[in-house]
């Protein structure tokens, strides 16, 4: 945390105020499609299910930005899809008074898992309403895959550098 340092003068300099708004949570697009039905119905369900899952974050205005969560999910029997799911869970957050390397932290960890349980939410119920068993996403853990993504950024910008001394 930051201090308040003294300026000359004897005034101490305040440290810049953080603020941290969530302006709207919304559902930005979303599809269902189910190509194979009804004869999908007539098998056994053992599904192979494999999900895609990605984040954007984008300025908007001065201090606010807009984070998006896509989650793809695709359910085969075989070679056949069983159903596509596509949800792109979307909020506005307000920030202000925050670092570079904190607000970066922000919309790339913390704000996309504000947001997940709603694309999570989102799924299970076209799933649902497609006539398949309900699907339950397995939590994420934003903050690890951000520290991932960072550190493999970290390690191409460092083999991009020749080592030569």
């Amino acid at each position: 945390m930051a201090e308040n340092q003294p300026q000359a003068g004897g005034q101490e300099q305040q440290a810049p105020q953080q603020n941290f708004n969530i302006v709207k949570l919304y559902l930005k697009d979303c599809s269902f499609e189910a190509p194979n039905t009804p004869d999908i119905f007539q098998q056994d369900w053992q599904p192979q299910v494999n999900v895609d899952l990605n984040t954007s974050a984008r300025s908007v205005a001065e201090k606010t930005y807009e984070v998006v969560v896509s989650v793809t999910v695709t359910a085969k029997m075989g070679e056949k899809t069983a159903f596509l799911v596509e949800v792109q869970q979307a909020g506005i957050f307000q920030l202000e008074g925050f670092d570079q390397q904190t607000l970066h932290g922000l919309l790339g960890a913390y704000t996309p898992g504000i947001l997940f349980p709603y694309a999570r939410e989102a799924v299970s119920d076209l799933v649902g309403k497609g006539g398949f068993p309900q699907l339950q996403l397995n939590p994420v853990n934003f903050d690890a895959l951000y520290a991932k993504r960072m550190a493999e950024k970290q390690a191409a910008e460092g083999a991009g550098e020749g080592s030569t001394h």
